[in-house]
């Protein structure tokens, strides 16, 4: 006989399982009732999934897509541009009143705070009918 044909005389002997943990204890870690302490019933991976997505919290916690458009003011038009020229979002950008969202020039919108004085012909904007009626006033027109 040789030492690698030797053989422990006795089984080893096992742990005792104690307590919460072990497997034969009144609950064995389970918890008290529900699907989960029942034996071979488990909830689907695909339904826990599901269950994680839906918000915890009341409300709708998404952006909505539509874009909302740049605001820019009668007065600002008033301040920057002389009697009688063209108004287009180009010219608005080359000037640096509005700048690039997402590398492309966004929608603008004329609102009617402050005063007008020069006949402008304004094209391609979302006008509101107040700046509308000051623009036209002044002698100047939206297209």
């Amino acid at each position: 006989m040789q030492i690698h044909e030797l053989r422990p005389f006795h089984k080893p002997k096992r742990r005792k399982r104690v307590g919460r943990g072990g497997k034969k204890g009144t609950y064995s870690g389970r918890g008290i009732k529900g699907q989960k302490s029942r034996a071979g019933r488990k909830l689907k991976p695909i339904i826990r999934d599901m269950i994680k997505k839906y918000p915890k919290l009341r409300g709708y916690k998404f952006k909505s897509v539509k874009e909302k458009p740049e605001v820019i003011n009668v007065d600002v038009l008033e301040k920057y541009f002389q009697k009688g020229k063209l108004v287009t979002p180009k010219v608005l950008l080359e000037r640096g009143l509005i700048s690039k969202i997402k590398g492309r020039i966004p929608k603008i919108k004329i609102l009617a705070r402050g005063k007008i004085t020069k006949s402008l012909t304004i094209e391609n904007f979302l006008v509101s009918k107040k700046a509308k009626e000051k623009i036209e006033k002044a002698g100047g027109k939206v297209k």
